[in-house]
């Protein structure tokens, strides 16, 4: 599962190629926490992250939400800004 970014210890991933399933989401992991968040939405729907890694990787998806939707449509890799 590719990188497409990194930011105050939060890994985001997202799979490619035809391996994933509906909603379009990302993978976001914190430590030993993992969530699933629908990049439409901007809900978890599965997993948990604590509340202030959560609110940054909500953040950080309102403000590329179009590049992110842009490669799960694509499924075509490529790094994305970090949250500043």
């Amino acid at each position: 599962m590719p990188e497409i970014s990194r930011f105050y210890g939060i890994t985001i991933k997202m799979y490619f190629l035809g391996n994933e399933h509906n909603p379009p989401h990302i993978h976001a992991i914190y430590n030993k926490s993992i969530a699933l968040i629908d990049i439409q939405t901007i809900n978890v729907i599965e997993g948990n992250l604590p509340k202030r890694a959560e609110r940054l990787v909500k953040e950080w998806i309102k403000i590329h939400k179009n590049e992110i939707i842009d490669i799960w449509i694509s499924q075509k890799f490529k790094k994305i800004e970090p949250l500043n």
